[in-house]
């Protein structure tokens, strides 16, 4: 049974057509003009408008283009007197269905109303399938990605488009404090401003918010936005952020529904993210110290020297290793010589800034990045560490009370060094110049100092002296 608009200006036609139509067993409306024809459809819902296109004040094929850009998903054919060829075309290319010539007998009406019923059924579910394989895409696009920038990009963007938002917030929590990670649809002058509105409002919804969301009122807020949801990003009980829809009118159901479908793909991804990064941690972390390892200031040294070259800032690299490390291992075994070098890692952590990169390089040699320092100010810092290292008591807990000094040398960016290599190299040869000499001692990198042993740029973890 089908919703059926009848729109024809002859009462006998009109009423022949209305009878027949609705002994088939469809609900019909039948009405005399388009200006009748459009308020009907202002408040119902039609599957099919039959109409003519002779009118006494109006025009027909007027009332089929406003059907067809007014209400796509109804369906139109048209019955006319008018047995030529130009009209039929029009009328087809404006999205009629069928185009029949009066006099229509019941059968040919009813295969007319049969086909276009049929062809919006199958129009309506070709577009409800290829929705879902587009809301199906999205959702694996998110899942699987691994990349955090990227993740919020795909994510703001595939809310904004299948939710059928104007504006999409996408928020994350990092350890229990809720962070505006991206946004899509809300140009980039007015994200500041936007954000320390919402932001608050958010965080405090959250707090009481159901796993499902729900529609949120959002105080102050100007511009387009007329309505907002909120939905949590949840993993069993953790939270783990939230994404905020803003619409411009009425919230569409499709718009929640397929918030709520991306939302699972999320979460999963969030999930994901976070361990990918704790396995990623893992790679760039001592497995002894817990420090960063070797692997990680490559990486940082990279990104230091791109921010130092824009920024035309200096940086410092210390090359620290311990004095007669060796005899420890000997003299006492390897689990208390691990066990030192555990403790000198939290002594230099605690000479340094908390923006300040400290790397164990192997063995018992570590490697400092001192970020924003030139060598005076890095002279001041190895400084503190030689003797905080030379006046601390290792291990004395466990009854050892051990004593130790250290070797540091200095190479500073861009005064002893532009490239990477370079700098690490230069620090290296002004900390072995002190391991040739008289040991608990400081140098700075200078032209001339003597190169390093081969043996110290193998693979092979440093020979511990």
């Amino acid at each position: 049974m089908a919703q059926i608009l009848l729109v024809d200006d002859e009462k006998v036609a009109r009423s022949l057509y209305a009878d027949f139509l609705t002994g088939a067993g469809h609900q019909v409306e039948a009405v005399s003009s388009t200006a009748d024809a459009m308020t009907a459809l202002a408040s119902h819902r039609f599957d099919l408008v039959v109409t003519d296109l002779i009118f006494p004040q109006s025009d027909g094929m007027e009332l089929l283009q406003w059907v067809k850009s007014q209400h796509p998903g109804t369906e139109v054919f048209v019955i006319t007197a008018l047995d030529k060829v130009e009209p039929a075309v029009r009328a087809i290319k404006s999205g009629a269905s069928d185009y029949l010539v009066k006099p229509v007998t019941p059968e040919v009406l009813a295969q007319s109303v049969t086909r276009a019923l049929t062809q919006n059924s199958l129009l309506k579910d070709h577009e409800a399938l290829r929705r879902y394989v587009t809301l199906l895409e999205a959702g694996q696009r998110i899942a699987t990605t691994l990349d955090r920038e990227r993740l919020v990009e795909t994510a703001t963007s595939g809310f904004l488009a299948l939710c059928v938002a104007d504006a999409t917030a996408l928020f994350t929590r990092e350890q229990d404090t809720l962070t505006l990670a991206g946004w899509a649809g809300v140009p980039p002058a007015d994200r500041e401003a936007l954000s320390a509105l919402i932001t608050p409002q958010v965080t405090a919804a959250l707090q009481d918010l159901s796993r499902v969301g729900h529609e949120l009122t959002l105080a102050d807020i100007e511009g387009p936005y007329e309505t907002a949801f909120l939905l949590p990003i949840v993993d069993g009980d953790a939270q783990l952020g939230a994404v905020l829809l803003l619409f411009s009118g009425d919230i569409p159901e499709s718009g929640v529904e397929a918030g709520a479908y991306l939302g699972r793909h999320l979460a999963l991804a969030l999930k994901n993210l976070g361990r990918f990064a704790e396995v990623e941690d893992l790679v760039y972390l001592d497995d002894l110290t817990h420090l960063f390892n070797s692997r990680y200031l490559e990486l940082v040294l990279d990104k230091e020297f791109k921010n130092a070259t824009r920024a035309e800032k200096p940086f410092s690299l210390l090359f620290l290793d311990l004095d007669y490390f060796k005899s420890v291992n000997d003299t006492h075994g390897h689990v208390v010589g691990s066990k030192l070098l555990v403790e000198v890692s939290r002594v230099l952590k605690g000479c340094v800034r908390d923006n300040d990169v400290v790397c164990r390089w192997g063995g018992d040699e570590y490697v400092l990045l001192l970020r924003g320092t030139d060598s005076g100010g890095a002279l001041k810092v190895a400084e503190r560490i030689r003797r905080a290292v030379e006046s601390h008591r290792f291990l004395a807990r466990e009854g050892f009370g051990l004593n130790i000094t250290t070797c540091i040398g200095i190479a500073t960016y861009p005064e002893h060094a532009t490239e990477k290599d370079g700098l690490l190299d230069f620090a290296d040869r002004a900390m072995y110049r002190g391991k040739k000499g008289t040991r608990n001692i400081i140098y700075m990198a200078s032209k001339g100092l003597e190169a390093t042993p081969a043996a110290r740029h193998q693979t092979q973890p440093p020979t511990e002296e």
